[in-house]
């Protein structure tokens, strides 16, 4: 299963401001007002090369006059029924209260690891303040400060123990591929049509759920499991509770797969959501395909598939290395080659580039384009290897490695793609000294 950490407690505990502290973004609103945090926010952590799905709660509140609040605990719920870990977030300053007890029953009722965070001990008075909370019953307290970041490494440490962690290869695990998007994009028609079309073989598997759906395709002797996901709204303003559940589920699906398929709608065009998905599969290091449906809508020449590419490339900028096709599941256009192409960037994103072959071709490349020259020191690149990593992690060997600019590591990249057909693959570029 996906490892998602919740971040739950009353109203005004700071858990926007942790969430930040772990995502390393401003993306949740922080204030001194209790009940800021209504709508959903998720994000992308990484610990000691572990990687987990954060999500940020609405304050637990009981018998408020609040309309929110109703909606707010029911999404409270469902993260505390999806998460791996629950970090419940209390207040050093305030102490135990009433608020504080009523909301530790609930979390007793779940066989899910909790871990009392104890936040705001800003200084060694406040921190022995934590004391307060042995009384939860619910463990040692963990005191932090999330607005400096004081106490978080030590909580990480304790969270990543929780983990269910899964061999990251498995061996004859089959390709799994997430198809993620914006609703009413055509995921599920796009899985239709091959379960349709190409009469494969389709076996359910257990643990499904309502909104992400697994299923075992079989095509000419390659299999795969295909997993279709909810639609994920920017904004829902009608059964906030269910879409909730959805982008958790669907966050999900993305943190399990190999490969993400982002569908997009052709007369919509991309939008912020679909941005955050493809950054998000990226961070991931997931491989990647867009397919954009509903082509047969458009009005077009021969020009205008190049021109729509590029414009999506232009909002995607620096992410331009996943292959797009046009697709239509009414007219079936296209949809074999869609799975031909996620079939390849699987096999890309396990490829294994022999030491000398990499070194016959990166060192030519290189010779071609020396690094610009640094302060008058001349960097001198020896030796590439591939590192034994389940994603392609090139290890650069030179003189100066600290002088390697940005626009030089995209002219390796570059490179490295254009020789080894790594299209659709997040790569990473390291470079030490010799």
């Amino acid at each position: 299963m996906a490892n998602i950490v919740a971040i739950v407690g009353r109203p005004n505990v700071g858990k926007s401001t942790l969430f930040n502290r772990l995502v390393e973004q401003r993306k949740a609103i922080m204030d001194n007002e209790s009940g800021i945090t209504r709508d959903r926010h998720y994000g992308y952590a990484e610990w000691t090369d572990k990687h987990f799905t954060v999500i940020d709660t609405g304050g637990y509140v009981k018998n408020s006059n609040d309309i929110f609040e109703s909606a707010i605990r029911q999404q409270v719920q469902i993260a505390i029924d999806e998460a791996s870990v629950i970090l419940f977030l209390v207040d050093c300053k305030d102490g135990l209260t009433g608020l504080d007890k009523d909301f530790a029953a609930v979390l007793r009722a779940t066989c899910k690891p909790v871990l009392v965070v104890a936040n705001k001990a800003d200084n060694v008075p406040t921190a022995l303040m934590m004391h307060d909370f042995y009384p939860l019953g619910m463990g040692v307290p963990y005191p932090i400060s999330a607005a400096s970041g004081t106490g978080t490494g030590e909580l990480l440490d304790a969270v990543i123990q929780n983990f269910q962690d899964k061999d990251l290869i498995e061996e004859e695990s089959l390709p799994k591929v997430a198809i993620l998007g914006r609703p009413n994009v055509g995921k599920s028609s796009f899985l239709n049509v091959l379960l349709g079309e190409m009469r494969s073989i389709v076996t359910p598997l257990a643990g499904t759920t309502r909104d992400a759906i697994d299923t075992t395709y079989k095509l000419y002797g390659k299999q795969m499991i295909l997993t279709d996901t909810a639609g994920i709204r920017k904004k829902a303003k009608v059964k906030e509770n269910i879409e909730f559940y959805s982008v958790i589920r669907a966050i999900g699906a993305l943190q399990e797969a190999d490969v993400c398929i982002i569908m997009l709608d052709a007369t919509q065009g991309l939008e912020g959501q679909d941005i955050n998905l493809i950054s998000l599969a990226h961070r991931y290091k997931k491989g990647l395909v867009i397919l954009v449906n509903k082509w047969d809508l458009m009005q077009k020449d021969s020009h205008t598939a190049e021109a729509y590419k590029k414009e999506l490339f232009k909002k995607l900028a620096p992410l331009d290395y996943m292959p797009i096709l046009f697709i239509s599941t009414v007219k079936k256009q296209r949809i074999y080659q869609a799975i031909e192409k996620t079939l390849q960037v699987y096999e890309s994103r396990k490829k294994k580039i022999a030491t000398s072959v990499l070194n016959k071709v990166m060192l030519a490349a290189i010779e071609q384009y020396n690094p610009p020259a640094v302060k008058g020191k001349y960097i001198k690149i020896k030796y590439i290897t591939q590192l034994p990593t389940y994603t392609p992690v090139f290890a650069f060997f030179c003189n100066l490695p600290q002088y390697i600019k940005p626009p030089y590591r995209s002219y390796l990249e570059n490179q490295l793609r254009s020789h080894f057909d790594l299209e659709g693959v997040p790569i990473k570029l390291v470079f030490r000294k010799k």
